[in-house]
């Protein structure tokens, strides 16, 4: 075990999930419901096959995926389906509040209830051993620079004016966009929940002679193929509510082109931060594996903060404002190496 080693990969997984909505940007003429949907098919379908026919033993694939447990499989895909609202919603944060802040809040609330649901519904008491009360107080400090976080974002919303935000980010909406980050918070702690319950599917790709590294790749299919599954008929729904299903057709090839390579390269950089979080919680000791959700959705919120710091989200804002949102950052950073104190 290499505790310092898994929280480097895990980083790396949250600087491509921290990055991820920025190729968005360079997507033309597309409604939101195309580009996200167009996105999800990469980065929840195509890729993690992908990745699993790359990084599993050649040909163990399929008689892992045959003999895992149909009810590991059944409840990774359910779970999936449930994170499907929170990954639906959490573009939707995005969208209203900016990478910065959204990301913030919806994440934040995804560390504390994906790392500490867990090993309370498996009837653990977090209080009884010394890692448990330092998983209690890794999260609380989480969610505490989560707390400051937002406390600059309040300040933002009252410093700027109403074109600065919007050019900030165009559909800015600060109390529709805080009520979707919580509720995609809540839902996509769910993710974490599958991969508990896909733990079966784990044992059996160990057992093919799967490396460590990327025993969680298979369960990744049925979680994601769940979260495709809802994100699939609400864009669907939006696009012809909306009348967008045109999107694909109505543009130039060259538009086409480039908003595919766009929402595919965005879903690649999604992807990565599960591939990786794979590898690195395989790195923790058994008594901080707990921790390795909490650690991924803090190096989350600290990268896209610094992103929406560089794409101008709090440009005209007062020089106290940007030094609280960088003592969050910083209290966040922390969070993810209490843990070292046990």
């Amino acid at each position: 075990m290499n505790p310092i080693a898994g929280i480097f990969l895990i980083m790396l997984g949250s600087i491509g999930a921290a990055s991820f909505y920025v190729p968005f940007k360079k997507v033309k003429n597309w409604a939101w419901e195309s580009y996200w949907i167009s996105q999800g098919l990469f980065a929840w379908i195509i890729i993690p096959w992908i990745f699993a026919f790359i990084f599993i033993p050649q040909g163990e694939l399929f008689p892992i995926l045959r003999e895992a447990p149909s009810s590991a499989k059944l409840m990774a895909m359910f779970f999936g389906i449930l994170w499907g609202f929170g990954g639906l919603t959490f573009g939707l944060s995005i969208r209203y509040l900016g990478i910065a802040l959204g990301q913030s809040i919806a994440l934040g609330l995804c560390a504390a209830f994906g790392t500490l649901i867990p090993p309370i519904v498996a009837g653990e008491n977090l209080f009884a051993t010394s890692s448990g009360i330092l998983t209690v107080i890794g999260v609380a400090i989480t969610v505490a620079g989560i707390a400051i976080i937002g406390y600059a974002g309040s300040l933002k919303s009252s410093e700027m004016s109403e074109e600065e935000k919007r050019a900030a980010v165009k559909e800015f909406a600060l109390k529709k966009g805080i009520l979707i980050a919580v509720f995609a918070g809540l839902m996509s702690a769910c993710f974490n929940f599958g991969f508990e319950a896909g733990k079966p599917i784990e044992k059996v790709a160990l057992d093919h002679g799967t490396n460590p590294l990327f025993q969680k790749n298979p369960t990744l299919i049925f979680i994601l193929l769940g979260g495709f599954i809802t994100n699939l008929l609400y864009c669907g729904y939006l696009n012809i509510r909306n009348k967008t299903w045109k999107d694909y057709t109505t543009v130039s090839s060259q538009v086409f082109i480039n908003n595919l390579f766009f929402t595919f390269l965005a879903g690649l950089l999604w992807f990565l931060q599960f591939h990786f979080f794979g590898m690195g919680s395989s790195k923790l000791p058994s008594n901080m594996a707990v921790f390795g959700w909490s650690i991924l959705m803090a190096l989350n919120i600290a990268i896209s903060n610094i992103w929406g710091i560089l794409l101008s989200e709090w440009k005209g804002v007062r020089r106290k404002t940007i030094t609280i949102l960088i003592l969050g950052i910083v209290v966040l950073i922390l969070s993810t190496f209490i843990v070292k104190l046990g």
